[in-house]
């Protein structure tokens, strides 16, 4: 089952926190049509934030027309977003790689963060 990670310093919404990892669980094929997604009582359990936060999360979900809420069952996942190589995949196998060399030459995460975008930018030119 998916579990949410909530960044309070990284400036971001907490429900866009929630939509982002969402979508990213989407992308990774984590999660495909069918899939039930955490309650948001687990969600609230697991990360001490606001249910209205995880219910307006999963509204904005819904509303892009990725999930479904189904009254006393839960909230099930309707679309993927997968296009993105799965977890057993040779490219993030190298990726993981160089984050991890990366992280032995003494980068943080956002140094990690920053040069990755950097490097998205410059070879994803115009690409929404």
């Amino acid at each position: 089952m998916l579990a949410y990670r909530i960044d309070r310093r990284s400036g971001v919404a907490t429900y866009l926190q929630i939509v982002q990892q969402t979508r990213q669980a989407l992308r990774m094929g984590v999660l495909t049509p069918g899939d039930k997604l955490p309650t948001a009582r687990e969600v609230v359990e697991a990360t001490a934030i606001n249910p209205n936060t995880v219910l307006k999360a999963y509204r904005e979900l819904e509303r892009e027309g990725l999930v479904e809420a189904r009254r006393g069952l839960g909230t099930f996942v309707r679309a993927t977003l997968g296009s993105a190589a799965p977890a057993d995949s040779p490219l993030r196998a190298e990726l993981a790689d160089w984050a991890r060399r990366a992280r032995a030459e003494g980068l943080d995460r956002e140094d990690v963060a920053a040069l990755f975008t950097s490097v998205l930018n410059e070879h994803f030119q115009g690409d929404a």
